[in-house]
């Protein structure tokens, strides 16, 4: 079944910089685009970016573009998310998952805590 293990959260400082990692498996990762969602608490899921096969082609939604990347390595089976300039407002918990969507919970990990505090 989908795997997807997310690592790399904890508590930032207002204006700095995070690395999530996810690591997959259980389900051929060349072949599935992927994406990042995040999840703040009392609000539903918030699509963040996703990234084609290869790893060149992204798309990125308003709130993080331009401050954020999506990539992946598929030797390693293994996809990133990095995000400067981070604001309170980014405190959620974050999920990598299966599909450019993330439409399908199932095909999600089981996320991991960013706090943005001071």
């Amino acid at each position: 079944q989908v795997q997807l293990v997310e690592s790399g959260g904890g508590l930032v400082q207002p204006g700095g910089s995070l690395r999530l990692s996810c690591a997959a498996s259980g389900f051929t990762f060349t072949k599935s685009f992927m994406s990042w969602i995040r999840q703040a608490p009392g609000k539903g899921p918030e699509w963040l970016a996703a990234i084609n096969l290869g790893g060149d082609d992204t798309w990125y939604s308003d709130s993080v573009k331009g401050r954020s990347t999506i990539s992946r390595d598929n030797a390693k089976n293994t996809l990133y998310f990095e995000m400067n300039s981070l604001k309170p407002g980014d405190t959620a918990r974050y999920y990598c998952a299966r599909g450019a969507t993330g439409d399908d919970r199932r095909d999600w990990g089981q996320g991991t805590q960013v706090t943005v505090s001071s």
